[in-house]
Order: C-alpha cells, then structure tokens, then sequence
C-alpha cells in the first residue's frame, strides 16, 4: 500500500491570522485658537520734579581777598632764664648771683637782721665747689674726696666760714631763693643774723644749674 500523501494523512493546517496592523490614526481635532494676548499697558510718562522755589540771598559777607603766601616769622623757642656765667660785678659776682644777694638782704632787713656783704674769695668759692659739683655729678656739701666745706676753706685760705647752702635746677635767683626759704634749714642760714659776708656761686650745666652760699662771719 501507498502509504498516504502528506496531504492526505495530516488535516489541513488552520489559515495563519491576519498580521496586526496599527489602526489608522483618529483625525486630530483642531486646538482651539489662543486666546488673545492683553497689549502691555503704554509705560508712564516720567514726570519732571517739581520746580524748587528760588533760594533767597545768602546773607554771607564775601570772603576777604586772599593775602600772598608769606613763611611765618620764626619765633625763637622760650628759653629758660639761666644765670649767667661772666661775672658783671667787682666783687666776682655775675648779674643772676648778685640778685641772690640782693634777695638775701630783703629776707634778712624783714627778719630784723643787717645785710651781708658780698665777699670775693667767698665767692670764689662757691663758684667752684658749684662746678666741682656738676662736673662729677655729686650733690651733696661733702665732695667725692670727702672734703667738707670747712676743709675747703681751708685748702683756699680762707677762715671764717660760717655755714654753706646748695641748690641745684632752679633756673633763676628768684626761684632759688624762693626753694632755699621753703627749708627750714636754708632758711635759719640766711636770716642768721651774725653772718657778716657771703659769696654766691652758680653754675650752668646738664642738670643745673648748681646754686651755692657761702656765708662767713
């Protein structure tokens, strides 16, 4: 026997499915047309500011004229009165010492006391022990040598020393005076009434100027 045809011994095979398709596109519905825009509001006119009422007169008096550029006069700085170095006086005494005399008696006539004379070799004295003093930087009335000033009057000849005073940065006879009647020990010297003489002595330096009395019997 034959055997059958592929035909014939298998059933007909069932008709494929139609292939998928996409459907046909939905018409478009038409946007509605946008609504119309608002026109922008015409910008502000700007305004002028408003006018200022006139400023009345100013009451000011004009400047003067100018003056020419001129350099200021140069003022000397003030300077401290100091005494004097050159004596000016016969009794060895420059101007500044002899007023510390001067101002001596006027304290001696009001205590009762006589005045006192000015004495060179006194002077000479005190002049130097002034200097000896600010040029070795001591301010005592025994020197570095430890001299006091009796010895000194000693080694100068001279006798009859009867007591000394010191003072150092007062700047005139006035204030030295005024600074030696504040002590009391300065003061019982100078209104003691059995000195008879005196020798002033000053002397300008760093620190000074140095002041010194020297009264004798």
């Amino acid at each position: 026997m034959r055997p059958p045809s592929s035909r014939a011994a298998w059933p007909a095979c069932r008709a494929a499915p139609p292939a998928l398709r996409r459907p046909p596109p939905l018409p478009r519905r038409p946007h509605p047309p946008p609504p119309p825009r608002r026109p922008l509001p015409p910008p502000l006119p700007l305004r002028p500011p408003p006018a200022r009422p006139p400023r009345p007169p100013s009451r000011r008096r004009a400047p003067p004229p100018s003056h020419p550029l001129r350099n200021p006069p140069r003022r000397s700085p003030r300077r401290r009165s100091r005494p004097s170095r050159r004596p000016s006086r016969p009794d060895g005494h420059s101007a500044d010492e002899a007023a510390v005399l001067a101002l001596v008696n006027q304290e001696r006539a009001q205590a009762g006391c006589g005045p006192v004379r000015a004495n060179p070799p006194l002077a000479a004295l005190a002049g130097s022990f002034s200097k000896d003093m600010a040029v070795r930087g001591f301010f005592s009335h025994t020197d570095p040598d430890g001299r006091s000033p009796w010895d000194r009057a000693s080694a100068a000849g001279i006798s009859g020393l009867g007591g000394e005073n010191i003072a150092r940065g007062q700047g005139d006879a006035e204030a030295v005076m005024k600074a030696w009647m504040n002590s009391p020990g300065h003061r019982a010297n100078i209104l003691n009434c059995e000195f008879r003489t005196l020798g002033v002595g000053a002397h300008v330096a760093a620190g000074g100027p140095w002041w010194t009395q020297d009264f004798g019997f």
